[in-house]
C-alpha cells in the first residue's frame, strides 16, 4: 500500500533533487571544462609550439629553445649526443606523457621529431591546476552556495505560502463530523499569509461544514420527532385494532379484517423501528448492552407467531448453541424479526425454523424460493421479483443488509426456487453464554 505524504514533504523532496541535479551539473561542468583546458588548449598550444620552433629553426639553426615560466623546451640533434635532455625524458616516445609524478610534479611533455633532430617540451601544470582551482572550484563553491541559500529561501516561503492550506487540511483531518468546529476553517484563523484562492477555499469549507451540521441536526430532529409521532398514532391503531378484536359480534369478514389491521400495525411498528435505527447511523449510536442471543430469538418467534396461526406452517426454534452478545438488542431484533417475518410471509406450508449455533442464526423456511437471478438483486430496495402477490414492502432484506454492513455481522441467503430459503447471520464477537 502507498505510503501517503504531506505537501510540504513532496515540495521538499523536490528542492532536495533539484539541489542535487545542480550540483551534479555544475560539477560534471567544472570538471569537463579542466579536462577541455588540458586535453585540447594546452595540448594544441604544445604542438603549434613545437611546429613553430621547427619553422625558426629552419631559417636560423641557432635558435634559441622555448624558456618560460610554465614551459622548458630541450632538443637532441640527429646523430649528436642528448647530454642536455635529462635521463627521464631521453627514453620518450613522439607524443605527450606525464612525468615526474613520483617527485610530487606533474609535467606534461610533448616529444616531436623535426629534420634537424627530436624536440622536448616539458610544461609544468601546477600553475594550471591552481588558475583551475582559483577559476573554476572556488566560483563553483560561491555558486553552489548561492543555489543552496536561494533554494533554502525558496523553501522557507513556499512553506509559509502553504501554511494555509496545511492548516486547512489538519482542520479537516481532525473534524469531527457530529459536532463540527467551524471556528477552525475561518480565514483568520489561518497562518501565514492567506491568499485568493486559499480564502475562496476556506469559505467553500466553511460552507460545506455549515451544511453538513445543518443535516446532522434536521436527522436528531427527525428521529426524535418521528419517533413520537409516528409511534403514537401507531399505538392508537394498535390499542383499537385490539378493542375491535375482543369484541364478540363481530361477523368473519369484519375479524379477518381486525386481523390484517393488526398485522399491518406489527409491520409498521417494525419497519418504523428499522427506519429509525437507520437514520440514526451518523448519530451517537445506539445503547449497548450484553444480552443472550437465544431469549432474543425466544422472543422474535412469539412476535412472528400471528403471521403463520392461519396457515399450516410450524414456527420452531432449534437451539444448537448459546451465546452472547455485547451490541444493541434493538439491531439483532429488527434483523432478525424481519427474516422471521420474511420466511413466514413467503412459506403456505411446512415449516419456518430459526437456528441458535454457537456464533450464528440460521432462518430456514420451506417457502416458494427465489431463482438464481432473483437472488443477485435480493439486496435492492423495494425488488420483490415474482412476489408481489404475497404483500411485503420490498425494503425488508435490504435493511437487513444494511444493519450487517453497520455492525459486521455477515449476512448470507441461500435459496432454490420451489423447495425453500435459508439466511444465515454470523457474529464474529460472539461470546459463550455467562
Amino acid at each position: 500500500m502507498r505510503k501517503a505524504s504531506g505537501i510540504r514533504r513532496k515540495i521538499w523532496v523536490v528542492f532536495v533533487l533539484q539541489l542535487a541535479a545542480i550540483s551534479f551539473a555544475t560539477v560534471v561542468g567544472v570538471y569537463g571544462a579542466a579536462t577541455i583546458l588540458e586535453d585540447l588548449l594546452i595540448k594544441q598550444a604544445l604542438r603549434d609550439e613545437a611546429g613553430h620552433y621547427f619553422g625558426r629553426l629552419a631559417t636560423h639553426p641557432g635558435a634559441e629553445l622555448p624558456d618560460t615560466y610554465n614551459m622548458h623546451g630541450y632538443f637532441a640533434a640527429h646523430g649528436k649526443p642528448d647530454a642536455d635532455v635529462p635521463a627521464e625524458l631521453r627514453g620518450l616516445e613522439p607524443g605527450f606523457h606525464h612525468v615526474g609524478r613520483e617527485a610530487g610534479r606533474d609535467e606534461l611533455v610533448h616529444v616531436s621529431d623535426g629534420t634537424r633532430g627530436r624536440l622536448f617540451l616539458v610544461f609544468r601544470q601546477e600553475q594550471v591546476h591552481k588558475l583551475a582551482f582559483l577559476f573554476g572550484f572556488v566560483p563553483l563553491t560561491v555558486v553552489l552556495l548561492i543555489i543552496y541559500t536561494t533554494t533554502w529561501l525558496t523553501y522557507r516561503a513556499s512553506r509559509r505560502a502553504l501554511s494555509p492550506i496545511v492548516a486547512l487540511a489538519n482542520a479537516v483531518r481532525a473534524w469531527d463530523p457530529k459536532k463540527p468546529d467551524l471556528e477552525a476553517l475561518d480565514v483568520e484563523q489561518l497562518p501565514g499569509e492567506v491568499d485568493h484562492d486559499v480564502e475562496a477555499l476556506s469559505r467553500a469549507l466553511h460552507g460545506f461544514a455549515t451544511r453538513i451540521e445543518e443535516f446532522v441536526e434536521r436527522e436528531r430532529n427527525f428521529t426524535r420527532d418521528a419517533s413520537h409521532e409516528l409511534r403514537s398514532p401507531l399505538t392508537v391503531i394498535k390499542v383499537a385494532a385490539d378493542v375491535l378484536a375482543d369484541e364478540e359480534n363481530l361477523d368473519d369478514f369484519a375479524r379477518r379484517s381486525v386481523g390484517r389491521i393488526r398485522t399491518a400495525g406489527r409491520d409498521m411498528e417494525a419497519l418504523i423501528e428499522a427506519f429509525l435505527i437507520l437514520a440514526r447511523e451518523a448519530d451517537t449510536g445506539l445503547p449497548e448492552e450484553d444480552f443472550h442471543v437465544n431469549d432474543l430469538a425466544r422472543e422474535e418467534i412469539e412476535r412472528a407467531k400471528p403471521y403463520v396461526e392461519r396457515k399450516p406452517v410450524a414456527l420452531e426454534l432449534v437451539e444448537e448453541g448459546a451465546f452472547d452478545l455485547h451490541a444493541s438488542p434493538r439491531v439483532l431484533s429488527v434483523m432478525l424479526g424481519n427474516l422471521i417475518r420474511n420466511a413466514c410471509l413467503y412459506t403456505e406450508h411446512g415449516r419456518v425454523v430459526v437456528t441458535v449455533g454457537f456464533d450464528f442464526l440460521r432462518v430456514e423456511d420451506t417457502g416458494i424460493g427465489m431463482s438464481h437471478d432473483d437472488l443477485a438483486h435480493v439486496f435492492q430496495p423495494f425488488f420483490r421479483a415474482g412476489r408481489s402477490q404475497r404483500g411485503g414492502h420490498g425494503v425488508g432484506l435490504t435493511i437487513v443488509k444494511r444493519l450487517s454492513d453497520r455492525f459486521r455481522w455477515p449476512i448470507e441467503i441461500h435459496s432454490e426456487l420451489g423447495v425453500g430459503t435459508t439466511a444465515v447471520i454470523r457474529f464474529p464477537d460472539a461470546r459463550p453464554p455467562v
